[in-house]
């Protein structure tokens, strides 16, 4: 199967998938009937403001939640609600905080080594010099691998949480808002550290964000949530300079200024959407 956008082979399928959480007598539709695609290689962003959705999607592809209704499949085989071994180490998690997700009391290499040893991934003497390839690899000195997550700066923190996923040979990266945490610099090194990972690894994102900026210079291509609907997806270029739906021009038009040409967009944007 090959995805019709790209005509790569699909990877991630969510059909008509729905999420209904119950709040005592109350129903709360979280996500309703969405269907998307991700291609091999491919950086598929979701985006949206907080309450879009975009969450509880990545948290049922992850297999945290199941669905109410509808199916995930990777590589054209179902995933089941509960996930086996293998298939938890085919989809990664790097999250928000990178200062939460990593065990303050556990040193970095022992943080690595703990995802070498639950997969059963290499031999036990050959797992050392596996944790130090990896921390080269997300550009971290191999001797980090003693150091404590709170020795770290945001920026390297970040870089061990992608070293850890990665450790686990992915197919797939679900990313939530992992630059949030971190200022425009170092933001931007690390875009450019998992864009050459993507190419290197042949890797497949899924990137969560409300962040538009974000999502111009990484993502190929856009799903836009709103109110737990898919209300729009498209190329990114073909979603900054011809978004069809008003909701998507509204996130747009609210993205921070930096060049004329950003303004310009900004104001082409934001009068279309008081004229719709």
């Amino acid at each position: 199967m090959t995805d019709a956008a790209s005509n790569l082979p699909t990877v991630l399928e969510a059909r008509n998938v729905s999420k209904i959480f119950y709040t005592g007598t109350h129903e709360v539709k979280a996500l309703d009937s969405v269907s998307l695609t991700a291609a091999r290689g491919e950086c598929l962003a979701i985006v949206g403001e907080s309450g879009s959705g975009k969450t509880t999607f990545a948290n049922m592809l992850l297999g945290i939640y199941p669905p109410s209704t509808g199916e995930f499949f990777l590589d054209g085989e179902l995933l089941p609600a509960r996930r086996t071994l293998p298939l938890r180490r085919s989809i990664q998690l790097v999250q928000q905080n990178p200062l939460s997700a990593l065990n303050p009391r556990r040193t970095v290499g022992a943080s690595l080594r703990l995802a070498l040893n639950v997969h059963d991934i290499g031999d036990r003497p050959g797992r050392k010099a596996r944790i130090g390839a990896l921390l080269e690899e997300v550009g971290l000195p191999a001797e980090f691998a003693q150091r404590f997550p709170s020795a770290l700066s945001g920026g390297q923190r970040q870089r061990v949480a992608i070293a850890r996923a990665l450790a686990c040979e992915p197919e797939v990266l679900v990313l939530d808002e992992p630059t949030s945490a971190l200022d425009v610099l170092v933001q931007a090194r690390v875009l450019k550290l998992l864009d050459e990972l993507r190419q290197r690894r042949n890797l497949t994102y899924v990137f969560i964000t409300h962040d538009l900026g974000v999502v111009r210079n990484i993502a190929d291509r856009v799903a836009v949530f709103e109110r737990g609907r898919l209300v729009e997806q498209a190329p990114t270029e073909a979603i900054f300079e011809r978004p069809e739906n008003a909701y998507t021009r509204s996130l747009i038009g609210a993205i921070p200024v930096i060049t004329d040409d950003e303004e310009a967009l900004r104001r082409k944007v934001m009068e279309e959407n008081s004229a719709g």
